[in-house]
């Protein structure tokens, strides 16, 4: 192949090319297996969850999310992100939440709420009844924050930003 001739998929000499033929179609695939067909590569998200599912780690249950944070209108890297765990879901027959990560009240506002589930809408994802907010959770967070202090797994810092970055120290150039 000549510099600047364009790769095939699944070319052996392509790094990462590794074929999902010979293996087993995972538990909870669709009907054209993981990848797709048999011979498509299989990326190293997809080869965790054929092992989850071969293992029965999760009883053979997908279950993604996409948790952006309603404090801007979404950007490339989001749709990515989004469409990628939508995908997945649907290729190995699981479910899929838009869960918002509003953890900072003061940059959230419902715009952004609502533009975000219109773009999603756009690129034809269907979370379905699975629209969830991560400050629905604050209080059992902190009951298992509050288990794990008790427990001695954890502890409260008090110290000052100050302080803080005085007893960090500074990062060492290897």
């Amino acid at each position: 192949m000549k510099r600047g001739d364009p790769k095939k998929p699944g070319d052996p000499k392509k790094p990462g090319a590794e074929r999902a033929s010979g293996a087993k179609k995972p538990a909870g695939a669709g009907a054209e297996g993981a990848a797709g067909t048999p011979d498509a590569p299989v990326d190293f998200v997809r080869k965790i969850i054929i092992e989850h599912n071969r293992t029965g780690r999760f009883g053979g249950r997908v279950h993604t999310r996409f948790p952006p944070e309603p404090n801007a209108y979404l950007h490339i890297g989001h749709a990515k992100a989004s469409l990628l765990n939508y995908a997945l879901a649907g290729e190995f027959r699981g479910k899929f939440n838009l869960r918002f990560d509003d953890t900072n009240p003061e940059t959230e506002e419902q715009e952004y709420v609502d533009s975000i589930k219109t773009d999603l809408k756009w690129l034809g994802i269907d979370w379905e009844d699975r629209e969830f907010y991560a400050s629905d959770y604050f209080g059992k967070l902190y009951e298992f924050a509050v288990d794990l202090i008790r427990k001695g797994k954890a502890y409260v810092d008090s110290l000052s930003a100050e302080e803080m970055s005085r007893l960090r120290g500074t990062a060492v150039q290897g």
